[in-house]
């Protein structure tokens, strides 16, 4: 186990079958590695934690997660830290003592993913001398027979950052000669990462997974949410009203738990003043403002443009509609776009597509930007 036990959610939607799928070609040895990708808010962390990692334990694997963008400045030992929960109970001292790897103890939670909330934390000292060893030493331990381990690494897409191509090429090498005891989920949010991830020879991980949409949630799960607010409610929700509301807030599943949360707590408003209350706090600045401030003003300048349809930021058209907008009398050099691209795509907001296209990766702020008096 990786992770404390946590009480069942009463409001997940199970998806064994698909669980069974995933877990059923790496037992057949179709594969070992798999690549999903999916928009966040789409349910697709939930159903890796909630659905396939306990699944995967019941057939008798180890399992490891990670959320590599909540462990992004740090991904290395985090990830060592994932795989010596999954490994040895008492964590990584055990593992340490055996190396004689230096480790800085911490008292405050949370300092390093992947390592249990109140428990005597380790920040493991980042740097290739230590925790290369020691993510060597892990993944050695899985070249006994029967020994299987699932690691899941969300937001997978990470591995690609330049910064930490160090990493990729040392994990890859790690996995590469034990496919039959180690399965691999890379999960993200950013399709055009992962296919570069994939799909480009000069990347670590190059032709090592395919790549395939996450199953999105449907009617069945808008029905399922349905039974459930019926049982709790006196005012009947309609399936056809609720799925209404799924197609207008775009089928995220995050939003629409928002908007059964707000039927459940005023059902006697109805269907519809819940769904206008949910768009206006989900499409709204609300969770928006305060990212949307800290921007630079070239960065907003080039975000307001993505949302109006432009894709060639470079041209000499765009080039000067981004110089007028940013006060002067000409148009701004390529490098403004540019460096402006890699500061919204290194905070996620922006996902990059081949052929240099370009698009806000989160459709709530892509909404929200559209909605804006300002002069897009």
């Amino acid at each position: 186990m990786t992770k404390p036990t946590l009480a069942p959610d009463p409001w997940h939607f199970p998806r064994p079958e698909l669980a069974q799928k995933y877990l059923l070609s790496f037992g057949l040895g179709l594969s070992s590695a798999r690549g999903l990708f999916a928009k966040r808010r789409m349910g697709k962390s939930e159903f890796l934690e909630q659905d396939l990692i306990p699944a995967a334990q019941a057939e008798g694997y180890l399992t490891a997660y990670l959320n590599m963008w909540d462990a992004r400045t740090h991904p290395t030992p985090s990830l060592v830290a994932a795989l010596s929960r999954a490994v040895e109970p008492k964590g990584l001292s055990k593992l340490v003592q055996r190396l004689n790897a230096p480790l800085k103890k911490v008292k405050a939670s949370g300092k390093l993913p992947g390592l249990v909330e109140g428990s005597l934390e380790a920040e493991l000292v980042d740097g290739p001398a230590i925790a290369g060893p020691l993510l060597s030493e892990l993944l050695r331990g899985f070249d006994k027979p029967g020994k299987r381990l699932l690691l899941v690494l969300d937001e997978a897409q990470v591995l690609a950052d330049p910064l930490h191509t160090e990493l990729a090429h040392s994990l890859r090498a790690g996995l590469d000669s034990r496919k039959q005891n180690i399965k691999v989920v890379f999960a993200g949010s950013s399709e055009p990462t992962l296919r570069r991830m994939f799909g480009r020879s000069t990347e670590p991980f190059y032709n090592w997974a395919p790549l395939e949409p996450f199953e999105l949630l449907d009617a069945e799960f808008v029905k399922a949410m349905v039974a459930k607010v019926n049982n709790l409610s006196r005012f009947p929700l309609a399936e056809k009203d609720a799925m209404a509301a799924f197609e207008t807030l775009k089928k995220t599943p995050e939003f629409f738990r928002r908007y059964l949360n707000r039927y459940l707590t005023y059902a006697e408003l109805g269907p519809q003043a819940a769904l206008e209350d949910t768009q206006a706090h989900v499409f709204s600045g609300a969770n928006f403002k305060d990212l949307w401030n800290k921007l630079l003003p070239a960065d907003r300048e080039v975000l307001k443009l993505l949302v109006k349809g432009v894709t060639d930021l470079y041209s000499e058209a765009n080039r000067l509609r981004l110089g007028l907008s940013l006060g002067l009398d000409k148009a701004v050099s390529k490098n403004t776009p540019q460096n402006s691209l890699r500061r919204l795509q290194d905070e996620g907001l922006v996902a990059r597509f081949d052929h240099g296209e370009y698009q806000v990766q989160d459709d709530a702020m892509a909404e929200w930007l559209r909605n804006l008096e300002l002069d897009i």
